[in-house]
């Protein structure tokens, strides 16, 4: 285990890639702010690891977990990793209301918000990571999953420009692909597994040293959007 001393704030650790990540980053030495929406989780108790309760489609209850969230850091966060998200119509071709909002709602709107809550806490050389996906980008358009392609287009997006906004800051931003995972969303035909996605993600976080730009967990490197 390599000590950092630095402080990563995660959100939708209960299960799939964002219980991968905290995992691999408490092995990094990262001290852990995690959030599920319970906040609690069966099966993992780390003296680094620290627990969050998180509504992020709430309004009060993402307010309330920012400020939990700055209190618990003490002092300023080095990374935050957008990880929470659904994809109920993943497999959809026509977008159906309820499915739809709810994923704009999570993917997008809460995820948006809840990041500028804690803009102001980030260290000078901290790194914003959004888990995203290739299924937005415009060259790999289909018609399936049309709340999940169109809010991660926009995560994508309000990436770039939260990086221009950041640039002087010296804080990088960053939205990342994580492969075919093998989750609910992924199925189990997917190559990869959580594990191998999370030490992906984290080759992206450790090397990449660019802003605004979209890294791609299967190839280790940056691609065009």
């Amino acid at each position: 285990m390599s000590i950092t001393h630095k402080t990563a704030v995660i959100t939708g650790i209960s299960s799939g890639i964002g219980l991968a990540l905290t995992k691999k980053l408490l092995t990094e030495g990262y001290r852990v702010i995690g959030t599920t929406r319970t906040g609690s989780i069966n099966g993992l108790k780390h003296e680094q690891l620290q627990l969050v309760s998180l509504d992020i489609t709430d309004d009060d209850s993402l307010k309330t977990a920012a400020n939990n969230i700055i209190k618990l850091a003490s002092s300023d966060i080095d990374l935050l990793i957008n990880n929470a998200g659904i994809a109920p119509d993943v497999f959809a071709v026509k977008p159906e209301p309820v499915s739809f909002t709810q994923t704009i709602a999570t993917n997008l709107t809460g995820t948006v918000f809840f990041t500028e809550a804690l803009i102001e806490h980030l260290n000078s050389n901290a790194q914003v990571i959004f888990i995203s996906s290739n299924m937005a980008l415009p060259r790999n358009a289909a018609a399936n999953g049309p709340g999940y392609r169109l809010s991660k287009a926009a995560i994508n997006m309000y990436a770039a420009m939260l990086a221009e906004r950041l640039k002087t800051s010296g804080i990088r931003v960053t939205p990342m692909h994580p492969g075919w995972v093998k989750t609910k969303l992924g199925g189990n035909s997917a190559p990869f597994t959580t594990e191998q996605s999370a030490d992906a993600l984290y080759r992206g976080i450790s090397t990449n040293t660019q802003t605004g730009k979209f890294w791609n967990a299967d190839t280790h490197s940056i691609e065009e959007y």
